[in-house]
């Protein structure tokens, strides 16, 4: 029985024999040349791989469960076919093998898995831990204008790939990108919003005219300043992408403003990482009480400041609308005081002169805002203005911009 588990640990050790003790090898630690790169161990419950300069540690339920061969995994609908429920979760493998590029686990049933040790690497918690989900330029308004981010012409956006292909990779580093010679018209711009996406229809319709009547109960239809926030707080999931397009104003003033949450969620991290953390963790209440006319209306989204994805701490979404923050009241009496300071913090960065891009809509230039992390706002106007626009599904912007290669 020692004899042959001696000698399937040799089999194991990355394709060679090693001159290493009887002792060593009986432990299960494996050391490949140089030139493999790559080490492993057996435990209790999982594998221990180092393969370049990562140390993953593969659970074997978890090695079983992600099998790509073709009894376990479709690959024309790229989904999986094994039944997780049916995987026995004290399940070892029976021989483990690693060679240059592939280990191969065979199982109690005979059944062998192969996973390239690339694919490992990419797809391991300590893979992910090192990658970053959506690349992306932080900037303020020094950094945003030395950039020259070009604006794309209506016609290449509608009409080609590269045209296209260009105004996503400017949305996806910057969160904002503009169309130019669009025809000032509700029509054309919702020809413009469905090019990249689906249009989300919400309490505010599919496709929606701005002016200052007082048509909604929101500050947003008044002629008065707004200070930066993001939309829609107060649902569960707010709306990802914003699209704004002036078709008139007669008369002054109504310059919009935006800023990069992300890049002021940084800067606290950087400065006060505990105030990051706070807002990170701390829920909160956001809500929208409307009675005007025929529109009533009451939501409620639940969720903290700052997103951040739990494996590397990257931030997704920010949720901040101080119009629109509910009474304070899941956060017990010993946190409230630090999350004051810590949303002090971000407000404080947030309201910094130099992190203020202000640009003037006008007609013909439709502006595109990422809503999970831009913040907009606007300067008091007089005079007519009227905006259209709409809010679009997030995960179909991101799935058009996979479909023309770019990461997102």
């Amino acid at each position: 029985m020692w004899c042959q588990r001696l000698a399937w640990l040799l089999r194991g050790s990355c394709g060679r024999r090693w001159p290493r003790s009887v002792a060593a090898l009986a432990r299960g630690h494996h050391t490949a040349p140089r030139s493999l790169r790559c080490a492993w161990q057996l435990h209790g419950d999982h594998l221990e791989l180092r393969y370049g300069n990562t140390l993953m540690r593969l659970d074997f339920v978890w090695l079983r469960d992600h099998c790509r061969s073709a009894s376990c995994y479709n690959a024309k609908t790229n989904q999986r076919s094994l039944d997780t429920a049916s995987v026995d979760l004290a399940i070892r493998p029976q021989a483990v093998r690693v060679d240059e590029s592939t280990l191969f686990l065979t199982w109690p049933d005979g059944h062998v898995t192969r996973y390239g040790l690339e694919w490992l690497l990419k797809n391991s918690y300590e893979g992910q831990k090192k990658q970053v989900m959506h690349p992306r330029i932080l900037w303020n308004a020094e950094i945003y204008r030395q950039a020259q981010v070009p604006s794309v012409d209506c016609r290449s956006f509608l009409e080609t790939d590269e045209g296209l292909k260009e105004f996503l990779q400017n949305f996806l580093l910057y969160g904002i990108a503009f169309v130019e010679n669009v025809a000032p018209t509700k029509e054309d711009t919702e020809i413009l919003a469905e090019r990249i996406s689906i249009i989300r229809e919400t309490i505010y319709g599919r496709m929606w005219y701005f002016t200052s009547d007082f048509s909604r109960g929101d500050t947003a239809y008044t002629k008065l300043a707004l200070d930066r926030h993001t939309d829609t707080t107060y649902f569960q999931e707010p709306c990802g992408i914003q699209v704004f397009h002036c078709l008139k104003h007669e008369g002054t003033g109504g310059r919009t403003l935006l800023v990069d949450g992300f890049h002021a969620a940084e800067q606290v991290l950087r400065r006060a990482p505990e105030h990051f953390e706070l807002l990170s963790r701390v829920p909160l209440k956001h809500e929208y009480v409307e009675n005007v006319g025929g529109c009533h209306n009451h939501m409620i989204g639940v969720g903290p400041v700052l997103n951040v994805y739990p494996w590397n701490n990257e931030l997704y979404l920010i949720r901040y609308n101080n119009y629109d923050r509910a009474v304070i009241n899941t956060v017990p009496h010993d946190v409230v005081r630090r999350w004051y300071h810590a949303h002090r913090a971000l407000t404080t960065e947030l309201r910094r002169p130099e992190n203020e891009l202000w640009v003037k809509l006008k007609p013909g230039k439709a502006l595109f805002v990422d809503n999970w992390r831009v913040l907009h706002g606007r300067e008091a106007f007089t005079g007519y203005r009227q905006l259209c626009g709409c809010y679009l599904t997030r995960d179909d912007v991101l799935n058009t911009a996979r479909l023309l290669g770019l990461q997102a």
